[in-house]
């Protein structure tokens, strides 16, 4: 079975994104970890989410959740319809693991799902009008925390009480 890790920087206030973009100056330890993390598995996002980032695709293969463009114009990207067949199609390429990278609205889809959340912890609040999903603390443990400058990045597993698939 495929490990769904969602990864997502994320300000106090619960601020993902403005306008498509992140709404804090650039965070470039944050930028780094967070590419070298995702670089050799597959990624899912929404098709907004993917289309912002066709000039450095991230990820060894991009899985697209879209209802309206079932074809993409690059080798690595595959269209899912939905989350049952994004897991599938990340299956399908041999996959240990898959992280869930965006927009919004994918990871509300993902969150009653996936195994492990890293979220860097954006320090300050942020206008916006993406935020990363509400969850249950008590189906998450805090396994490690590491303080950089302008973030805390966190890693949360899912407790073993809740099995979310």
């Amino acid at each position: 079975m495929v490990e769904l890790i969602s990864v997502a920087a994320v300000a106090d206030n619960g601020v993902i994104g403005r306008d498509g973009e992140l709404p804090w100056p650039s965070i470039p330890a944050d930028r780094r970890q967070y590419r070298e993390r995702i670089a050799d598995d597959p990624v899912i996002s929404g098709r907004v989410t993917f289309e912002s980032m066709l000039d450095d695709l991230p990820g060894s293969a991009q899985i697209v959740l879209s209802r309206s463009a079932p074809g993409f114009d690059v080798a690595t990207a595959h269209h899912a319809a939905g989350v049952d067949d994004a897991i599938a199609v990340a299956e399908s390429l041999g996959a240990d693991r898959a992280y869930v990278i965006g927009g919004g609205a994918i990871y509300d889809l993902f969150q009653p799902v996936v195994d492990r959340m890293v979220l860097s912890r954006v320090h300050g609040e942020y206008e916006g009008d993406a935020y990363f999903p509400e969850w249950d603390a008590d189906e998450w443990d805090l396994v490690d925390a590491e303080a950089y400058d302008r973030f805390t990045l966190e890693v949360w597993e899912r407790t073993g009480a809740a099995t979310p698939r």
